[in-house]
């Protein structure tokens, strides 16, 4: 599955007080820009409350919120490092939060393409350097290239 991934969907230092906050402003990107249909934004913090996407890992941590592939337009992903860290619930472990400076939204437009995309972004998930890079990144450029190398 190759993605497609686009410079207006990348947002670095992004300053949200919560991880709705965080949720909507990613997803209002993806609509606004034509890749999801609004009820997407709804969609994506509904299933945040239910299937916690903070993955467990050492700082920095990442969340991977998704919705419904019938919600999506196109496939690509909104990826965004925080300027601070904010409280994810744990995928694992759901009653437990993590400190996640990255999201990676998967906007993802086929029924099985999400299980592909997660294996993709497990190695970037289980790179501990690179997530450092991600986050000290000076440019959506550079974050971009970062991510279009650990997942192409």
């Amino acid at each position: 599955m190759e993605v497609y991934l686009h410079e207006e969907l990348v947002f670095r230092d992004l300053d949200v007080k919560d991880a709705d906050d965080a949720l909507g402003y990613l997803a209002e990107q993806l609509f606004e820009k034509g890749y999801v249909k609004e009820k997407y934004i709804v969609a994506i913090k509904e299933r945040e409350k239910e299937y916690p996407t903070g993955l467990p890992s050492t700082q920095p941590a990442v969340a991977i919120p998704h919705a419904n592939y019938e919600l999506v337009e196109k496939t690509t992903l909104a990826i965004a490092t925080l300027k601070e860290p904010i409280e994810f619930h744990n995928m694992e472990e759901n009653a437990a939060t993590l400190p996640v400076q990255i999201i990676i939204m998967m906007a993802i437009g086929e029924p099985h393409g999400q299980v592909e995309m997660l294996q993709k972004i497990v190695g970037l998930i289980q790179d501990e350097p690179l997530r450092q890079e991600m986050v000290n990144a000076r440019n959506n450029q550079e974050l971009l290239k970062l991510v279009e190398t650990a997942i192409n």
